[in-house]
């Protein structure tokens, strides 16, 4: 089953039977995320407890790539939307990339220390809460995924 924009239910057949349900096209979950990084502390969203997939957890800013649009401009956008900044950048390589078939959910996610403006919680229902945290903070956070502890503690041990 899969919600439709306007709030109703629809159940969903095999992928590309019904061209009217959103979540029956998408064959893949292609998602985006960076992890800013300021000195020795980086950036992290606290995902809302209402929210349905990965409620109540630690996790990074950004979001799904849309039909037609490249990866990089995703990440632009989902940042923008998310937290009011303008990412410039990123350093290098993705520090991650996972594609989990069961789910179809295929995750790049870099690190910055590049964007402009004032980071703010500009989507209060999606992430209830933002933070910077030190390599010691991190231990103690829940995370959407508990491999993102040894990253994001090896990202702050370099």
């Amino acid at each position: 089953m899969a919600a439709t924009g306007d709030g109703a239910t629809v159940t969903c057949e095999p992928v590309g039977v019904r061209p009217d349900c959103h979540s029956c096209r998408m064959t893949n979950h292609h998602v985006v995320a960076v992890i800013l990084r300021q000195a020795d502390r980086l950036l992290l969203c606290h995902r809302a407890p209402a929210r349905r997939w990965y409620p109540d957890v630690w996790d990074f800013p950004g979001g799904h790539v849309e039909p037609e649009e490249r990866p990089e401009e995703a990440l632009r956008r989902e940042i923008l939307e998310e937290l009011g900044v303008e990412l410039e950048g990123v350093d290098g390589a993705p520090v991650l990339h996972r594609f989990v078939p069961d789910t179809g959910l295929d995750l790049t996610v870099w690190a910055s220390r590049c964007w402009r403006g004032n980071v703010t919680n500009m989507q209060p229902e999606e992430h209830d809460a933002i933070g910077w945290f030190r390599r010691e903070q991190l231990g103690g956070l829940r995370f959407a995924d508990p491999s993102y502890l040894g990253l994001l503690q090896g990202l702050l041990g370099e």
